[in-house]
């Protein structure tokens, strides 16, 4: 099996690379600053000429939408792990999911996914807790809230039906009806941590995700990529992976 990965020298991309040497996965790299690797303009000729099994993109945004273009272009499968983008972004996804298999993950931990589904069934269970957000990353993060927050906060949206975010406090702010305290952290290495607080009833309760290394999200990018390879065009999700692996 061979993958191409774009944003390959990135440190999820090396980590990527790295992984997939261990289960005998052939990588391309497809890379601006990394010795060897394909240059991002050729990315749509060497698709053609080698026939990969996918494409794990883990550039930046702006560079997603070239490769989304080059994948189109040779009916390539495409597994994203880029966040950061815009709102509109999830159209372009849409768009080029009628011609290709794409699968866009905000996190590739398992234990995000289980995080996921616990939170939902907690807020579900405790409709009048406050809740509050805390994810910790890196300091070289570029985007936030991360992704993984947003896609925590789109969970807890839709089980509660509320808008009102509010990112960090300052001066006079009491709390709110309605609100979702949302705070972001990037200090060190941190590889991603997530918290979620419900309080209430005077009581308070915390689930947390941590990662402890780059691989968790590097192995689940590859088996994405595998699951995806064979199938047909449309939008999928990486709880389809999880569910079937």
């Amino acid at each position: 099996m061979t993958i191409v990965v774009t944003g390959a020298s990135g440190k999820l991309g090396t980590a990527i690379r790295d992984a997939a040497a261990e289960r005998d996965i052939e990588t391309i790299a497809c890379s601006r600053s990394l010795d060897g690797s394909i240059e991002p303009a050729e990315l749509e000729r060497h698709l053609e000429e080698r026939t990969p099994a996918a494409v794990i993109d883990v550039s930046v945004p702006e560079r997603t939408h070239e490769v989304i273009d080059a994948c189109v272009a040779t009916k390539t499968p495409l597994v994203i792990g880029t966040t950061g983008f815009a709102v509109e972004a999830s159209e372009r996804f849409d768009r080029a999911s009628e011609q290709i298999p794409l699968l866009k993950a905000s996190n590739f931990a398992r234990g995000v996914h289980a995080l996921e589904t616990l939170v939902r069934e907690a807020v579900g269970l405790l409709e009048s807790y406050d809740i509050e957000l805390t994810e910790t990353h890196h300091n070289r993060k570029r985007d936030a809230p991360s992704g993984t927050a947003k896609s925590l906060l789109e969970t807890i949206e839709a089980e509660r039906e509320l808008d009102d975010r509010v990112f960090g406090r300052e001066g006079h702010q009491p709390r709110s009806d309605g609100n979702i305290g949302v705070h972001v952290r990037r200090a060190g290495s941190i590889h991603g941590e997530h918290e979620i607080l419900l309080a209430g009833n005077d009581e308070a309760l915390t689930i947390t995700h941590r990662a402890e290394s780059r691989r968790v999200f590097a192995a689940g990018a590859l088996d994405s990529a595998r699951w995806l390879a064979d199938r047909p065009a449309g939008r999928y999700a990486f709880s389809e992976v999880v569910a079937e692996q």
